[in-house]
């Protein structure tokens, strides 16, 4: 099939086009490189390098006229959504409205979506897709308006969806800077010798999932769980303490990071449920963190060397 990938050249738009081309199918990538780069572009992979509110972007419909759209690209950043939610929602919201147009438009056959665990919240129990949405960041705003887009556009239109929300996504190729999640981040302080920043006190927990399971659950999507809203995590949390006492025994390092203020449109606790995924995608994660975690070292290890 040919598929349409936005933010193909990012973190996660990345590992999915390797995975797409390795099962046979034709990725095109959309991607104005504002967080992804070249490099990470399989040579021989078209690459449109636009942003998704450009009007130019219809061409690359029109021309290409893929099977099925991969939307990955957004503004992810929670902190930039907070202090600028206007362009949080040009490009999030309206971008993935554009891009629903066009697909309605040039007969693409399904929309997958890249949503996040942003869209529920507060909670403090194992949230699952039908625990309540409730935001409390611009970011997780954006991600849950553009699920409503979908749901209606496929109510109006018949264009068949799958929206994944994802945990919190980490691996090889992520970003070390404020648009990094805070694995990447740690793991560049502590090779840099650095002394690493804790928001809050540390107890807050997440829901750590490695980069190629998430790529795996888009590829599954491309035939299974039509019109559904599905899960994406590791089905367990881990503190940041514990994830910083993890690193810091896989690095053979001992330091004591710095605690400041939490920030603004952070949730205290996050673990999400895989029932739905395996269920409906025959997913479940290869990789728990420790192993997760010795793949992502060796990468940023390596690249220290270059």
């Amino acid at each position: 099939m040919k598929i349409l990938v936005t933010g193909g050249a990012g973190f996660i738009g990345s590992h999915l086009v390797d995975l797409l081309l390795s099962e046979g199918h034709t990725p095109i990538i959309l991607d104005d490189l504002s967080n992804g780069s070249e490099a990470n572009v399989p040579s021989g992979v078209k690459l449109y390098r636009k942003d998704i509110l450009s009007d130019k972007v219809e061409h690359i419909f029109k021309k290409e006229k893929p099977d099925i759209v991969m939307h990955l690209a957004a503004q992810v950043n929670v902190d930039r959504s907070m202090e600028n939610p206007a362009e949080d929602a040009a490009i999030n919201v309206l971008g993935t409205l554009r891009l629903l147009e066009y697909s309605i438009k040039y007969g693409v056959k399904k929309f997958i979506f890249s949503s996040s665990c942003a869209v529920y919240g507060y909670t403090n129990e194992v949230i699952h897709e039908e625990s309540p949405t409730s935001p409390i960041s611009f970011y997780g705003t954006s991600k849950l308006v553009s699920e409503t887009y979908i749901k209606l556009f496929h109510r109006l239109y018949h264009i068949p969806y799958t929206i994944l929300r994802y945990a919190n996504v980490y691996g090889p190729r992520q970003r070390t800077d404020g648009e990094g999640g805070v694995i990447s981040i740690f793991i560049d302080q502590l090779l840099s010798d650095e002394t690493p920043v804790i928001y809050g006190d540390g107890n807050q927990t997440r829901d750590f999932v490695y980069v190629e399971d998430v790529a795996r659950a888009n590829l599954l999507s491309v035939s299974n769980a039509d019109n559904l809203v599905v899960n994406i995590g590791s089905g367990s949390q881990t503190s940041v303490n514990l994830l910083f006492t993890l690193l810091s025994n896989l690095l053979n390092l001992s330091k004591t990071p710095t605690y400041v203020s939490k920030r603004n449109g952070d949730i205290m606790h996050s673990q999400l449920t895989n029932a739905k995924a395996s269920e409906n995608l025959s997913w479940e994660p290869k990789y728990d963190l420790i192993s997760g975690l010795e793949h992502t070292l060796a990468y940023f290890k390596e690249r220290k060397k270059e």
